[in-house]
């Protein structure tokens, strides 16, 4: 399966501050996953660390914290992973399944 990217809004929990990104849509990435200053700077605190398989095969611990997430005009508090700083932003399947959509890899798209 083929991966697109598409326009993602994220928002700190207190609402202060907020990022756009053209996140990667991946249907294997299970959590969305940002640089972790980027997380940082948009006021989002680690509330626990957990163990991650990358795409590579490698198992690494990470840490997760949660923010909320707002893919057309829908939006859902989600779990965001704090990846490596050079890492592209990934919109993860557990964001895309609170937001009620599903991947149309033929049409690259979500529906």
């Amino acid at each position: 399966m083929g991966s697109f990217s598409c326009p993602l809004h994220l928002t700190s929990l207190d609402g202060e501050r907020s990022l756009d990104v053209d996140a990667t849509v991946d249907a294997g990435s299970d959590f969305t996953t940002l640089p972790s200053g980027v997380l940082t700077g948009m006021g989002v605190e680690p509330t626990g660390s957990r163990g991650f398989r990358l795409a590579d095969g490698r198992q690494v611990e990470l840490q997760y914290g949660h923010a909320w997430a707002t893919i057309n005009r829908e939006s859902v508090i989600t779990l965001v992973v704090f990846g490596d700083e050079n890492s592209p932003p990934l919109l993860g399947a557990y964001t895309l399944e609170g937001l009620a959509l599903a991947v149309d890899p033929l049409a690259q798209r979500l529906v």
